[in-house]
């Protein structure tokens, strides 16, 4: 999104480069992703991957801070992928990187939590931009995925009266990705305590997922930044 790259585009030259993983099957792919971003002195590619699987088994001792992740690959699925990476390395950004866009597709990884999506056609400078975005928390979609969300936010929402002050809490945090177990060392609550407020949540809001609460937030100004 263009306001996204915009603010992700302010991001500070002397600050430590942003580390990235490559999740893709591809080697030669994987070689010009690589020769791309390491033009920019922003960037540093820790790690290169052939599935999800060989990524995973690294991915915390390397510490990035946003993987590329192709969207078909052997072994663990992207969706299962993403989740996984989330889980083993707090704080992590996820860019599906990828030559499909089909809907059922866009909508597993962004559940997963993916919060860029970036078809392989894309233009180098919109990569290099997708890449900041996700890096600074926000989300990058390519027309494709963006489809997909305006859809979600077509459906008629309740009201967020119908929340309690900690229910609002655990939603916010939900929008700024973080998991349920994040979630709940930041309020002090329990894991299985956060799971039933995201259960009440979902309830109340007559929403289906946890993208869904994000999408909600975004659009009653509850999102961080927003």
């Amino acid at each position: 999104m263009t306001s996204a790259a915009a603010t992700a585009n302010t991001r500070v030259s002397d600050m430590a480069p942003i580390r990235i993983i490559l999740i893709d099957d591809h080697a030669v792919l994987r070689e010009g992703v690589r020769a791309v971003l390491e033009t920019d002195t922003d960037f540093s590619v820790v790690g290169e991957f052939g599935s999800g699987n060989e990524a995973l088994a690294s991915a915390a001792a390397l510490a990035p801070d946003v993987a590329l992740v192709d969207l078909k690959m052997p072994g663990l699925s992207a969706p299962e992928t993403i989740a996984a990476l989330r889980e083993r390395v707090p704080g992590i950004r996820v860019l599906v990187f990828t030559s499909f866009g089909e809907d059922a597709l866009i909508r597993a990884t962004l559940d997963a939590g993916a919060t860029g999506y970036l078809l392989k056609d894309a233009l180098q400078h919109d990569l290099i931009a997708a890449i900041r975005s996700v890096a600074a928390g926000e989300t990058f979609l390519a027309p494709a995925a963006q489809r997909q969300l305006m859809e979600l936010l077509r459906k008629p929402q309740p009201a967020r009266d119908a929340l309690t002050a900690r229910e609002t809490d655990v939603l916010k945090l939900i929008a700024e990705g973080l998991s349920n177990k994040q979630i709940g060392k930041r309020l002090n609550l329990t894991e299985g305590t956060v799971k039933g407020y995201v259960s009440q949540i979902l309830a109340k809001l007559r929403l289906e997922d946890r993208t869904q609460i994000a999408l909600y937030a975004v659009r009653h100004g509850l999102a961080s930044g927003a």
